[in-house]
């Protein structure tokens, strides 16, 4: 079956634009050890909006969140934009539209905040929040995702099943999905961006991927 990376709906929408390039991540409650490991290197990009808040998402990209809503399919139509700003988010959608994949171009471990705070324009999240993903369980260090993302042609809309739920990374998604379509930088700009931020990023870890 088809493999799934989960990344905030807003945060999906970046990758899938070009307006983010790289993903943090330490172990979910659901993951094994409670740790994260990158056990693929291609999977698709599945939009949640578990702990989707507009207060962790910076000002100049919070326009944006109206639109990650048409990341999920409700029954009712979708929430109302206010209900990001309140504790517990908003319902989960019946269904999401599944758009686009990722390839891991690049991946390191780090430690320290200078690094996450360098790496903050190649994401839409605020520094604050990027930065208590470091601090949350401190002795384990923070994973820095480096993704190549492609759009597919169509979106696929795909059900959201109970075994999706819960703080988890990867999933096994029950249809089949194209590894099809155009990425979403030009050789040349991401070139030059992963450049970038594999000179930030290998200042503290070592890259697992070449």
């Amino acid at each position: 079956m088809p493999i799934a990376f989960k990344e905030w709906a807003v945060t999906v929408r970046a990758l899938a634009e070009g307006e983010q390039l790289v993903t943090l991540r330490k172990g979910g409650v659901r993951e094994t050890d409670k740790h994260f490991v990158v056990e693929h290197d291609r999977f698709f990009l599945y939009p949640t909006f578990d702990h989707q808040r507009m207060d962790l998402v910076r000002e100049s990209h919070q326009p944006e969140m109206r639109r990650a809503l048409e990341e999920g399919v409700w029954p009712d139509g979708e929430p109302p934009l206010h209900a990001l700003t309140m504790d517990g988010g908003i319902q989960q959608p019946e269904r999401v539209r599944i758009r686009a994949w990722a390839e891991v171009a690049g991946s390191w471990t780090i430690t320290d905040r200078g690094t996450v705070d360098r790496l903050a324009p190649y994401t839409v999240w605020t520094a604050d929040y990027a930065s208590k993903r470091l601090d949350w369980r401190p002795r384990h260090p923070l994973s820095v995702l480096l993704l190549r993302t492609y759009r597919i042609p169509r979106p696929v809309t795909v059900r959201v099943r109970d075994e999706y739920g819960g703080c988890r990374s990867w999933l096994e998604i029950t249809r089949d999905l194209p590894f099809e379509g155009t990425p979403v930088l030009s050789d040349e700009e991401f070139e030059r961006a992963s450049e970038e931020i594999a000179c930030i990023a290998s200042g503290t870890g070592v890259p697992a991927f070449a």
